[in-house]
């Protein structure tokens, strides 16, 4: 069994930044996909980013250029640096895992419980 622990949400101003962060623990695994979706009041979960084991990486139209995803394999934890946040970016996010359990050889889909950013005056 996998396990994520969120960290780095909060209250910004526009134009700032904050930083999440997400480390995965527990049983033995292998990780390929680690990401972040977002899901605001009253929307659908959307992906935001995410980057393969090889560091591959995708990013949501809206985020580009302002958001940076990245990853340290070793830590098996997962970073989102965002920048230049605007209230639209207001929502809860959410750390997503996808690997492979190394003991029963079942595919992992393991999610956060959510971190609350809010971008407001």
């Amino acid at each position: 069994q996998v396990q994520l622990v969120e960290s780095g949400g909060g209250l910004v101003q526009p134009g700032g930044s904050l930083r999440l962060s997400c480390a995965a623990s527990g049983s033995t695994f292998s990780i390929n996909t680690m990401g972040w979706h977002r899901q605001a009041p009253g929307k659908e979960r959307q992906l935001v980013a995410d980057v393969t084991r090889g560091g591959r990486t995708n990013y949501a139209d809206s985020v580009k250029a302002r958001f940076t995803i990245s990853r340290d394999n070793a830590k098996n934890t997962v970073y989102l640096q965002m920048n230049s946040l605007k209230p639209e970016d207001t929502a809860v996010y959410y750390c997503n895992v996808r690997g492979k359990s190394l003991t029963t050889y079942l595919e992992l889909d393991v999610w956060g419980q959510g971190t609350l950013v809010t971008v407001s005056l």
